[in-house]
């Protein structure tokens, strides 16, 4: 029996079929569970009703308003009833705060890139959790730039090193209620999100030549490593950064 099997699962970000958030949520229905999935408004629907039909539960999620995540939680709830868990795949900085000079990122943009890539992780589970079972597990994306100097990743990694210390602090809280907290490292992919890093192709180029076998990650991995951390078969893994990025981050 797939290890997912019964379970009702929560996946934001789903924007085409090259989202890291696809990778998961395909991993985790193969696995049995259901997947629930989110948008942003009605032009990011229908994106996703292109890519799964209309058939599958989907609710608006604006990670930015907390009435909007209120209400999308109760209708939630009235779709599917509880859920045992969610993965955040949420990140935005503008653009002319990845590259150049660190010190000229502006307040405005700062905030705006914490509160998407980071602060949404706490406000999502805020709202999820009265509608989350016990043994639930909470999954979000991180890249290493948030422990390194990535050339133009420059706000987003910051925001990614604020999120992997929410990572912690949420799961010092929620471990004791049941519910697990981990974030995966995952290697540089050609997603949407990445195209808008200047020069991402020489990104993913070094991230391929530096992986041991010369071969980069694929969405598909990322997803099967967030499906097993999903599962009780990951009960012993509590407020860690898993890296799926096939060595990457050895060198």
């Amino acid at each position: 029996m797939a290890f997912l099997t019964g379970k009702k699962i929560l996946v934001t970000g789903v924007a085409n079929k090259r989202s890291i958030a696809w990778g998961c949520a395909k991993a985790i229905a193969d696995q049995g569970a259901e997947v629930i999935y989110t948008y942003q408004n009605d032009r990011m629907k229908k994106g996703l009703v292109k890519l799964v039909g209309e058939d599958v539960p989907m609710v608006e999620l604006d990670v930015s308003k907390d009435e909007n995540i209120e209400t999308a939680m109760a209708a939630i709830k009235e779709l599917v009833g509880n859920i045992d868990g969610f993965v955040h795949s949420i990140a935005f900085a503008n653009k002319e705060e990845l590259s150049g000079d660190v010190s000229e990122i502006t307040r405005d943009g700062f905030s705006l890139a914490q509160d998407v890539s980071a602060y949404s992780l706490l406000a999502l589970t805020k709202y999820a959790l009265p509608i989350m079972n016990p043994g639930s597990s909470i999954v979000t994306m991180t890249y290493m730039g948030s422990e390194r100097s990535i050339p133009n990743y420059n706000m987003m990694g910051i925001a990614k090193a604020a999120l992997e210390a929410e990572v912690r602090y949420l799961a010092t809280e929620l471990s004791p209620k049941g519910v697990r907290v981990n974030a995966i490292s995952a290697g540089a992919l050609k997603t949407l999100a990445v195209t808008g890093v200047k020069d991402y192709q020489s990104l993913l180029n070094l991230s391929e030549e530096r992986t041991p076998d010369k071969v980069s990650v694929t969405i598909d991995e990322v997803g099967q490593t967030c499906a097993f951390l999903l599962s009780p078969l990951a009960s012993g893994i509590v407020g860690d950064i898993i890296y799926v990025d096939k060595g990457v981050h050895l060198s």
